[in-house]
């Protein structure tokens, strides 16, 4: 009977040396995977964007369209990632507000960030967030017209699904903020163009990725 309830003893215990080692690994989590890098090529469409015209208070518009994007995004941990952002939307200025001469003026705006992504569970898969400072150009299409570059900055929202080991789709909502000076005039070059008051221009953008991993 003592060498019966000797066994039993040691049964429990190993039982109990069991669950508290499980116990353990859980509250640890599962191991995660090692850092990762990536380039994303997107397609997005982009939308929003108002300005004041300063003389006659009348709106300015950015015309919503289309937009391209490249992402590569170097690993610093198991969940973040260093981010260079590049955008680039061909859109232009509308107004009732400009003359008849000037209409509206086609623009294209590029913008080149540079910033992180921040994966919930780990790097590659599931809920992220994403922002990048930096600049914004903006660049009229017509002659005699010069460039103009802001402050801006992004912030988004997005989530990867893999697609095997070295793939992924990324589905991501960015929004832009672009500084501009109060009162300021834009595209001067012998005269200006567009006159405006404000300090920022909104945009909001839909993107889908293709992510390379490695």
């Amino acid at each position: 009977m003592q060498t019966s309830w000797t066994s039993v003893s040691i049964r429990a215990l190993l039982v109990i040396a069991s669950l508290a080692a499980a116990t353990t690994v859980f509250a640890q989590g599962a191991p995660k995977p090692a850092k990762e890098n990536s380039v994303t090529v997107y397609g997005g469409y982009r939308f929003g964007g108002t300005l004041t015209e300063a003389t006659t208070n009348s709106t300015i518009d950015l015309k919503n369209d289309g937009s391209v994007a490249l992402a590569v995004d170097f690993g610093l941990d198991p969940q973040t990632q260093i981010q260079l952002f590049y955008s680039h939307q061909n859109t232009a200025l509308t107004s009732g507000a400009f003359s008849p001469q000037v209409n509206n003026i086609d623009l294209t705006l590029h913008n080149y960030h540079v910033g992180g992504t921040y994966f919930i569970d780990h790097v590659g898969q599931g809920l992220y967030v994403v922002g990048g400072l930096g600049a914004t150009t903006a660049t009229p299409d017509r002659a005699g017209l010069n460039s103009e570059t802001f402050f801006s900055l992004n912030l988004g929202v997005g989530w990867m699904v893999p697609l095997g080991k070295h793939a992924g789709l990324r589905f991501e909502a960015r929004g832009y903020g672009i500084l501009v000076n109060n009162n300021s005039a834009l595209f001067c070059s012998g005269g200006c163009v567009v006159s405006i008051k404000g300090d920022a221009i909104y945009q909001g953008e839909a993107l889908v990725g293709l992510s390379i991993r490695f």
